[in-house]
């Protein structure tokens, strides 16, 4: 964002603070806010909060404002510093802070608000630049997958042994019941006896065992190598058969559409902030009438509640598309003294709306999305995970 530009987006955000006006930056510039390659200049646009838009009116007075525009629905002025258009707008009965994209990004240290570039895939009149968004967040995954692929690498096969026994204990414990294992999706799996299984993010390797049991062919990819040797060392005890794949999904390399299945479960979307490669890449690994089973962690649980025993509190923002940092899965089952040292992951945790808006732009065909309860006495009525079932034509 040049420098002139950066000033101005500062200046008026630093004046619309000052006199309590809620605010945020909108289309080209909020890009360019955050961090997004466009071409400038580009006009800023602010909207501000519409019962207050006459504040905003007179608190930009010194800088010649247009006459007002009012329609129904909204209102508008401009003005001009130093050569540059700034349009402030309003749509009337709706409150700024309540936007669920709007988000604040540090600006030469300086807070601004502005709305998410989330928000743009949902509108058409930024689809020019639908790819520009796309690149920024593939360059931004690079680095976040690096983070934490070292952080799944912190003595993970240590905290998986203390959490399901040696291998060889575990491996008796799927072979007696497999499909226990790959409850509670199992029966949209189907037979699995010579089936071509991929496994996204296949971490320990239990599923990926419980189902070669059952007769799959199964691949596995993930970029923690403690994950591989537990799975591997899992497979050998089992005495089945499980190619695993030491790499980051995005980056693994295409053979043939062949799978008749692609597995992703529990705690693993989050690691994407683009949705989009996802499901390119499972258009790419399914054969025609293949199916996508994604088994997750149900958002009202994840973003939204906060569970102590019997107490529910609503300490978060489901609409948040901010990325945060968190413990690695299964940290509290590490040695004495390695929790406080690990490297946290960085994790962008999804909507039910955003999955499936993703899912329908793709192609692929949703069949079932299915909401399952926690069942704990004290949190009956609250979805814990949900199972989507997706098929390539």
């Amino acid at each position: 964002m040049k420098s002139g530009n950066i000033q101005t987006v500062i200046g008026v955000g630093r004046l619309l603070d000052g006199e309590n006006i809620p605010y945020q930056f909108t289309y080209e510039v909020a890009l360019l806010i955050q961090g997004v390659a466009i071409k400038e200049p580009v006009e800023i646009t602010v909207d501000v909060q519409w019962d207050l838009f006459n504040e905003a009116y007179q608190l930009f007075g010194d800088y010649s404002p247009s006459h007002l525009i009012k329609t129904p629905e909204r209102a508008s002025f401009q003005f001009s510093v130093d050569d540059q258009l700034i349009t402030v707008a309003c749509c009337f009965n709706t409150t700024i802070k309540t936007d669920p994209y709007r988000i604040s990004v540090a600006v030469r240290g300086i807070e601004i608000w502005c709305q998410s570039l989330y928000s743009y895939f949902y509108d058409e009149k930024m689809a020019m630049y639908s790819e520009h968004i796309h690149d920024y967040l593939a360059a931004i995954q690079q680095g976040l997958t690096e983070e934490n692929e070292a952080a799944w690498n912190q003595n993970n096969y240590v905290a998986l042994v203390n959490r399901y026994g040696e291998p060889e204990q575990l491996a008796s414990k799927i072979l007696h019941n497999p499909k226990w294992r790959l409850q509670p999706f199992y029966r949209y799996m189907g037979n699995l006896c010579e089936k071509k299984v991929m496994h996204l993010m296949g971490s320990n390797g239990v599923k990926a065992v419980a189902m070669a049991a059952l007769g799959a062919e199964v691949k596995v990819v993930d970029f923690s190598r403690e994950n591989a040797t537990f799975a591997k060392e899992l497979a050998e005890a089992a005495h089945v058969s499980v190619d695993y794949i030491i790499s980051d999904v995005l980056s693994l390399a295409m053979g043939d559409a062949d799978y008749d299945l692609v597995l992703m479960e529990l705690g693993v979307l989050h690691y994407l902030i683009d949705l989009a490669p996802l499901m390119e890449l499972v258009q790419t690994l399914l054969k025609p009438g293949g199916r996508f089973i994604l088994h997750e962690f149900h958002p009202i649980s994840t973003k939204l509640i906060t569970s102590s025993g019997k107490k529910h509190k609503i300490t978060g923002n489901y609409f948040d598309p901010q990325i945060e940092l968190n413990n690695v899965a299964f940290s509290k089952h590490m040695p004495d003294g390695i929790q406080e040292k690990l490297l946290q992951v960085a994790q962008r945790k999804w909507t039910i709306g955003e999955l499936v808006t993703a899912v329908g732009k793709s192609g692929l065909i949703i069949k079932v999305l299915e909401e399952e309860p926690n069942h704990k006495m004290h949190d009956i009525g609250l979805p814990k995970t949900y199972t989507l079932v997706v098929e390539k034509h």
